[in-house]
């Protein structure tokens, strides 16, 4: 069966109100008594029928819970206005806030060269001394930011010279060992008699001619450099070292191999003629 909803109003008839409170007496000093044991709280009821009967509940001791309720409610009314000042402070430091940015915003908007029409002479000359002080930490600024990048241009330029003048005395050892090599090869293959070491010396004195061609290539993208002052990277400066180290040990190989060729040669002539002996 579906309870009615109890309307909030006062019960007319006498008995009705009497059981209902009772029953709400009883269910209310019961949930008070919960409460103080599941949750370890201090709790006080006090009840007056409306024939004027106590009836009352307390966890601990009665009249050390109402004490303690005066104690807090003298605390609170004492904290009160100092509460209150407190407000009134805060509201006066947000008033001076809102003053203050109100200010700054007809500042801005007169640096910005807005809402001048209003504005007295002694205004727009504190305006114009304020557009000056930043214009002249501006241009500080920027002489500091520039002097700084001429700075680390001069060291990168320093460090390039430097490369260059490096990778300048390697061609220079370079091209003399190519030299070398080729007056070898020259003399080398004038001494071979077989057609192979005939072929293998060409091959070495094309060798040692692209070795000159690469250095001389190189040395004249050094001078672009030192004119312009905008050489190639140093990664690309080293691969060309490689590949010009990588041909002269090509040229070393393909020597030795021809001088252990010829001396192989000169071993069989060697034999032959001992053996027609």
């Amino acid at each position: 069966m579906v309870r009615g909803k109890i309307q909030m109003k006062r019960i007319e008839n006498a008995t009705s109100r009497q059981v209902t409170f009772s029953k709400r007496r009883n269910g209310l000093l019961k949930k008070a008594y919960e409460l103080s044991v599941l949750c370890d709280a201090e709790v006080a009821v006090i009840i007056f029928s409306q024939r004027g009967k106590v009836y009352e509940f307390s966890s601990s001791d009665m009249q050390k819970t109402i004490e303690r309720y005066h104690k807090y409610i003298k605390e609170v009314q004492a904290a009160k206005p100092r509460m209150e000042q407190y407000v009134e402070q805060l509201k006066l430091e947000a008033a001076n806030m809102v003053n203050k940015i109100e200010q700054l915003e007809v500042s801005k908007r007169k640096l910005l060269g807005q809402g001048l029409g209003l504005s007295s002479r002694l205004e727009l000359e504190e305006v114009f001394n304020q557009l000056e002080r930043s214009l002249a930490k501006i241009r500080a600024r920027k002489d500091q930011l520039f002097k700084e990048q001429i700075e680390q241009l001069k060291a990168k330029e320093k460090s390039l010279l430097e490369d260059n003048a490096k990778l300048a005395a390697q061609c220079g050892e370079l091209r003399l060992q190519a030299s070398t090599q080729q007056k070898e090869a020259t003399v080398t293959y004038n001494c071979s008699q077989s057609s192979q070491s005939s072929d293998q010396s060409e091959q070495l004195k094309l060798e040692a001619a692209k070795m000159v061609k690469k250095i001389d290539q190189l040395k004249a993208s050094i001078r672009l450099g030192q004119r312009r002052l905008n050489l190639s990277s140093r990664l690309d400066l080293e691969e060309i070292s490689s590949q010009l180290k990588r041909g002269w040990n090509d040229i070393n190989a393909i020597k030795d191999q021809l001088i252990k060729e010829e001396i192989e040669q000169k071993k069989k002539y060697s034999s032959i003629t001992g053996r027609r002996e």
